[in-house]
């Protein structure tokens, strides 16, 4: 996901995009423990952006940048 798209969300649907990404997350490491592995390139793609949410999320609460740019 681009950075200027989660730029244009709010914060409640940031949090709750960046639970719904651990989840995903997290059932993908257990198909993987359980040899049923799915997309492997999925891993560091939703890491990413997992990443990319928690950095906007802090930039917005340290006053970096504003959460409406307009």
């Amino acid at each position: 996901m681009k950075p200027s798209e989660l730029r244009d969300k709010t914060d409640e649907e940031l949090t709750e995009l960046e639970t719904d990404l651990r989840g995903r997350l997290v059932k993908m490491q257990v198909a993987k423990a359980t040899s049923r592995a799915t997309n492997t390139s999925e891993f560091p793609r939703i890491r990413r952006d997992i990443a990319r949410i928690k950095t906007i999320l802090h930039e917005r609460a340290t006053g970096l940048r504003a959460a409406d740019p307009s």
